[in-house]
């Protein structure tokens, strides 16, 4: 794959997952308290022109 394929990717990922650990921090912080407590989270990448749905789930833990 070329430099720029491989850039544009990294830069792709690293904007969701800060604006993604941004985005939870904010909701738990106005959840209140949440330690103990388990929430199911999903994550949907789609792609158009490529025709791709990409699903990922998991876990977050409540704060302490």
């Amino acid at each position: 794959m070329s430099d720029d394929f491989n850039m544009s990717m990294r830069k792709f990922l690293k904007q969701v997952g800060v604006t993604s650990q941004q985005a939870i921090e904010e909701a738990l912080r106005q959840k209140g308290a949440t330690a103990g407590q388990a929430f199911k989270a999903r994550m949907v990448l789609t792609i158009e022109g490529l025709d791709v749905e990409h699903a990922v789930t998991g876990t977050i833990k409540g704060q302490d």
